[in-house]
Order: structure tokens, then C-alpha cells, then sequence
């Protein structure tokens, strides 16, 4: 009986429909077609792969955006699925730009070795946090916004408001002006101000309890997927969120510690050259968990003995601060990931001095 060919697919992921492609195991191009961002669309679009032969991977742009939910339903049947990153811009320019181009550029680059970045799941307890720490983070950006205002419009205001407030810290100013009574005559510009300052503070309350509810939330879920990250030194529910979110639900994707500090842009880049022997920053990586990091180092220096006899130690042998900043978090990257994979199963080891 004659066996069925082995084909690769390629998907260039959108926001009503998915160009698909398929290619042979030596490259040659089958077929391409459109399918619709809708469950039947997905099944069709599976149905029409395995059309094609037995396929054996496939790779797809935006699986953490528009490939999101058909990423989730390839795995569900047992279809394997490759992140595979944008064409650079001479690549495109070369090959011009379509959807069915991009399709067969994703299939290729799969099927060349180029794109070998397992996607993260989205399916588990990790996604959950992420969804909830877009909601606190766009409260955190208001509230800040709020107060901004507060204090502008205090800046701005008739002396016998200005003077009465301008010398309260935050929290008393926003329980005095939330609990104040204004008056009613709004075309008096001093009553004015005061009834949007009193606006202005209800809204400050009411996003710190929108951001407490989140925070209870997030350190419920955080506490059940990785219990031992909330116990390190200067890790707290902003910073383990963020962690586990960079890291994703399969954290097994990424090959080791080392991975997981290339994934936090906190693997220093070597720089050297002739009798100059150093390091630089590097710029790539997931910047929000490069930030998560840098705020743990910030509270361990402050609290934390023995970073803060590390940080001592090292200012003596003549290293410069942002020089220990890099090493303290390489070394809070490796301590994050012993306790991020010993939450799926593997055991923890004791992680260096940080």
C-alpha cells in the first residue's frame, strides 16, 4: 500500500481569518487557503491539513495573539505547533509580502530549523494570572492617573482650596477630599474644583480596592502553582505574577536556567575585545521580566543581608553597581526558575548567594 506523504503546514495568523499553507517534507509547495477564525473554522482547517498527508508539524505566527485559541485546538489534537517569529525586513522585502506568502514562509522556516520556539500552552492556572494582571495593571495606570490630577488640579486651584490641601500626604488627602462636601454652586470656580477633587478621590478608592481585590486574587493563584516563589526573599505578588506569566503554563519549554535568563534579558551579552574583557546589557527578552527581576535585586540590597554583604564583597574587588545589578539577577533568574519547574515536578536546588 502506498504510504501517505509527511507535509508541514504553515499558518499566518489574523483577526477574521487564517491563511494556511502546506509544503512537502523536501519544501515544495502543495496548497494554500483561508479558513475562518470560528471553531468550524478550525476544524476545517485541520481536516484540510490532514488532507495533504500525515502532518507532522506546524508552524504558526501570533500563537500568544490571533493563533491563540487554534494553537489550543491543533495541541488538543495531538498536532505539534511551532512559534515561529516575523520575516526580518530584507527577507520580506525579497519575497514580497501576501498571506498565503507569509503561510508558506512559516512552513519553511520550520522545516529549515529556523523556528524551534515552543509556543506557551495558554490553558492552565498561568493564564488565568495573566488575564487578571491585565486588569490590575490598567487599574495601577489609572489610579496613578488619577492622582496626577488630583494634584494638578491643586496646583491650579483658588488659593483658599490650594493652601488647605497642598500639605496632606496621599492618603489623607484622598479620605478628606473624598468625605468633603463641595457645595452647589458649580458656577463658583472654588466649588468647582472641589466637586472634581471629590470625583477624583471616590475613583482613587475605588481602582485601590479594584487593585486589592486582584492582588487577593493573584496570590491565591500564585500560592497554588508555584507555592515556594512567594516565600523568596523580596518576591511579591507583581513580581511572581509577572514570572510565571513570562515562563507560561509549560514552563518545560524552555531547555534550562540559562533559557529562562536569555527568555529575562538577564543573561549579560559578552563584550569584549583585545585586553577589554566585559559584559553589556542586553536589550532583548521579555522586558517586563527583566523589570521583575530588577525590582527583586532593588528590595534585597535594601533587606536582604547577605545580598546586601554580596553587594559589599563584589564594590570592594571594583565591580561598578550596574555591574553587581546584572549578576544579582542572573542569579535571582536561576532561583526563580529551581522553584518555577519544581512546581511541575522537578526538585529544587539551593541557588547561589543573591
Amino acid at each position: 500500500m502506498q504510504q501517505p506523504i509527511e507535509v508541514i503546514g504553515g499558518i499566518d495568523t489574523h483577526t477574521d481569518a487564517h491563511q494556511a499553507a502546506v509544503i512537502d517534507s523536501i519544501g515544495r509547495h502543495l496548497a494554500t487557503e483561508s479558513f475562518p477564525t470560528t471553531p468550524a473554522g478550525y476544524h476545517s482547517l485541520l481536516e484540510w491539513l490532514r488532507s495533504h498527508g500525515q502532518v507532522l508539524v506546524v508552524g504558526m505566527e501570533g500563537t500568544g495573539s490571533f493563533g491563540a485559541e487554534l494553537a489550543r485546538h491543533l495541541r488538543a489534537n495531538e498536532i505539534t505547533v511551532i512559534e515561529v517569529d516575523q520575516p526580518d525586513r530584507r527577507a520580506r522585502r525579497a519575497a514580497g509580502k501576501s498571506d498565503p506568502i507569509d503561510a508558506y514562509a512559516a512552513a519553511t522556516a520550520v522545516l529549515a530549523g529556523r523556528a524551534t520556539g515552543t509556543p506557551k500552552h495558554r490553558d492552565g492556572v498561568v493564564e488565568a494570572i495573566r488575564g487578571l494582571r491585565v486588569v490590575r495593571a490598567s487599574a495601577v495606570k489609572s489610579r496613578t492617573q488619577t492622582i496626577n490630577q488630583i494634584k494638578s488640579l491643586i496646583i491650579t486651584a483658588p488659593s483658599a482650596v490650594r493652601e488647605a490641601l497642598r500639605s496632606l500626604t496621599t492618603t489623607e488627602l484622598v479620605r478628606r477630599l473624598a468625605t468633603s462636601r463641595p457645595g452647589a454652586d458649580l458656577a463658583d470656580p472654588a466649588t468647582a474644583v472641589k466637586v472634581a477633587l471629590k470625583r477624583l478621590a471616590k475613583r482613587y478608592r475605588h481602582l485601590s480596592e479594584e487593585i486589592a481585590d486582584a492582588d487577593a486574587d493573584l496570590r491565591v493563584l500564585i500560592a497554588r502553582t508555584a507555592p515556594g516563589l512567594l516565600a523568596l526573599p523580596g518576591v511579591g505578588t507583581e513580581t511572581a505574577g509577572q514570572l510565571l506569566v513570562t515562563a507560561g503554563d509549560n514552563p518545560d519549554r524552555l531547555a534550562s536556567e540559562a533559557s529562562f535568563a536569555h527568555l529575562c534579558a538577564a543573561a549579560p551579552v559578552p563584550a569584549s575585545s583585545g585586553r577589554t574583557d566585559r559584559h553589556r546589557l542586553n536589550r532583548g527578552g521579555d522586558r517586563q521580566a527583566n523589570r521583575a527581576l530588577h525590582t527583586i535585586v532593588l528590595v534585597r540590597m535594601r533587606h536582604d543581608p547577605r545580598t546586601r554583604d554580596y553587594v559589599a564583597r563584589r564594590t570592594l574587588e571594583g565591580l561598578k553597581t550596574k555591574d553587581i545589578f546584572r549578576c544579582l539577577k542572573r542569579f535571582v533568574a536561576r532561583e526563580v526558575y529551581r522553584h518555577l519547574t519544581s512546581a511541575y515536578g522537578s526538585t529544587p536546588s539551593t541557588s547561589p548567594a543573591a
